[in-house]
């Protein structure tokens, strides 16, 4: 992956030939306090400590028909030493041209209108041991060329080098029941050197309605997770006593199919209420499977004659892939309220409850942040996870597999990972 990056700087190695430079970045303190025991020794504790650092620096030339925008990204986490990693978010020059712009380098690059789940979100890598919600990304290494017409935006990527996932370790919460190898297996016999393609088409309409078509060919960024291989005596431990040995060290493989997946995004605007859509078909991971998340946001603009504006979200999640397969979210209802009192201190409570349908499963979370002077922000987050199956240990999962039981474990693998988080960012 560093000769991908080493290639994208050589691209951005272009004349400056201003000195309009600007530097800016945050540096943020957090704290999680978990509300449970783990079921994993290796991360049973109740407080986590964890900081990061993110610098940018921009560049602006040529009358501002160029820019050049460096990101890097810096996390130190107190137990897992898988959060605590580096990363390029952005290292890209971008140059205007006349009904069109090209954007070279490693950029993050978000698709979707939807609160739920982001289904059409698939040019980035997910950060999944930096947050638990899974918006935080990885730079991805990309050509993209954008055209504007009247009748649209078409944007085409060119994605060459693939970013992995990230885990939480073995100390990390929440974590997988078994911990993730680093050696990743590929349908690609091009590994993370294949490139991948991708094409989006949108357009803003005169009567509030947005509509975008997307379509994207490579390499999944949802890998599969496979059990390891056990070895004879570990097989046989398992048959005659139903537990592991001791000393077993089992993980999961992350195996990256090949995939096709065509995208639509829809969002109107109309009187106070915005109704969205997010749908996709894909195929390449076992039999071809659709998902939809719709719903609507409406909001009550100057509540009770002040300046807070109260926001109401609903939203249905389904999916009709194999259910050893599926999401946790596969037939789920999202309810949420959002509250902006637009003051100066900018502040907002977010709160939702997502319920599943079938099994009853129910994740909680609440998120608040408040400004405090032009530097510094505080904001308060809780995620709880109701009614869910227990965590599986590593012998459960392969008794499981001894006796084709392969069921969709749900919230199961999080659910004694309620926590409650502080965060402080200061902006320079």
């Amino acid at each position: 992956m560093m000769k991908n990056w080493l290639v994208t700087a050589s691209l951005l190695a272009v004349p400056l030939i201003s000195s309009a430079w600007e530097f800016r970045g945050e540096v943020a303190l957090e704290g999680r306090y978990f509300t449970q025991d783990s079921p994993y020794p290796r991360a049973d504790y109740s407080t986590n400590g964890s900081g990061y650092i993110k610098p940018e620096i921009l560049h602006e030339w040529n009358n501002r028909d160029d820019l050049f925008t460096f990101i890097p990204y810096a996390r130190v986490d107190e137990h897992d030493t898988e959060r605590t990693h580096w990363d390029i978010r952005e290292l890209s020059w971008i140059h205007v041209g006349n009904g069109w712009e090209s954007r070279v380098g490693i950029r993050k690059v978000f698709w979707g209108v939807t609160e739920g789940r982001h289904l059409v979100d698939i040019i980035n890598q997910t950060d999944q041991v930096d947050q638990v919600d899974g918006e935080e990304k990885l730079g991805q290494p990309m050509i993209n060329l954008s055209t504007v017409r009247d009748w649209g935006i078409v944007d085409v990527f060119v994605l060459p080098g693939f970013r992995e996932r990230t885990y939480a370790g073995e100390e990390g919460r929440p974590r997988t029941p078994l911990p993730v190898s680093d050696n990743a297996q590929y349908e690609s016999s091009k590994e993370n050197q294949r490139v991948d393609f991708a094409i989006r088409y949108q357009q803003y309409f005169d009567n509030g309605l947005e509509l975008a078509l997307s379509h994207f060919s490579g390499t999944s960024r949802d890998p599969l997770l496979i059990p390891d291989s056990l070895t004879l005596a570990e097989l046989q431990a398992l048959i005659g006593t139903g537990q592991l040995p001791s000393g077993s060290d089992p993980e999961f493989t992350p195996l990256y199919n090949v995939i096709d997946q065509t995208g639509l995004e829809l969002q109107y605007l109309n009187s106070g209420w915005l109704w969205k859509l997010e749908a996709i078909s894909r195929s390449g991971q076992g039999e071809r499977f659709n998902a939809v998340d719709g719903g609507f946001e409406y909001t009550q603009v100057g509540l009770f004659d002040t300046a807070t504006d109260l926001g109401w979200i609903v939203e249905y999640i389904w999916e009709d892939r194999d259910d050893s397969l599926a999401s946790p979210l596969a037939s789920d209802v999202l309810l949420g309220t959002r509250f902006t009192l637009n003051d100066v201190a900018s502040t907002e409570i977010l709160a939702g409850i997502i319920y599943d349908t079938e099994d009853e499963e129910k994740a909680i979370s609440l998120e608040s942040s408040r400004r405090f002077g032009n530097s510094l922000k505080a904001s308060l987050e809780a995620r709880f996870y109701t009614d869910t199956g227990k965590p599986q240990s590593a012998s459960q999962l392969y008794r499981d597999a001894l006796r084709n039981v392969n069921t969709n474990p749900g919230l199961g693998p999080i659910s004694r990972s309620d926590f409650i988080q502080a965060e402080l960012v200061y902006y320079f």
